[in-house]
């Protein structure tokens, strides 16, 4: 692998590697945010997700046949998370955090960069 090729790379590899991190950490550890504290925690998926999807588009070189595999590939991670966390002291997978929260995350993230390159586009254009 090229470096330039690397370097595209490496912004997904470390939100992947945070991801995983945050996943290793057992029930017992995690900061407990009271009346917010599922707000705050299924918005870290959404915001994790999505960073990592838009991470995984740009490896890609932002080419648009290919945002839908960064978005596939977020959610595969996802799941590979989630089972994951079967080895995690007091945690436990969850279907609905990938297909709700992590898949959602990773989708809104990548139509907020379609619009802002679509914008950029149609700014140049004037």
């Amino acid at each position: 692998m090229k470096r330039h090729q690397f370097l595209k790379w490496a912004p997904a590899l470390i939100v992947m590697g945070i991801i995983f991190w945050f996943s290793a950490q057992p029930r017992d550890e995690l900061p407990y945010f009271d009346w917010a504290d599922k707000i705050v925690k299924k918005g870290g998926h959404m915001i994790g997700y999505g960073l990592l999807a838009v991470s995984y588009w740009y490896a890609f070189e932002w080419a648009g046949r290919k945002r839908w595999l960064a978005w596939l590939l977020a959610v595969l991670y996802s799941c590979t998370d989630e089972f994951h966390q079967i080895f995690t002291p007091g945690r436990h997978p969850s279907v609905w955090d990938v297909l709700i929260f992590d898949n959602f995350g990773a989708l809104i993230a990548l139509w907020i960069a379609e619009r802002y390159f679509n914008r950029r586009k149609q700014d140049e254009h004037t």
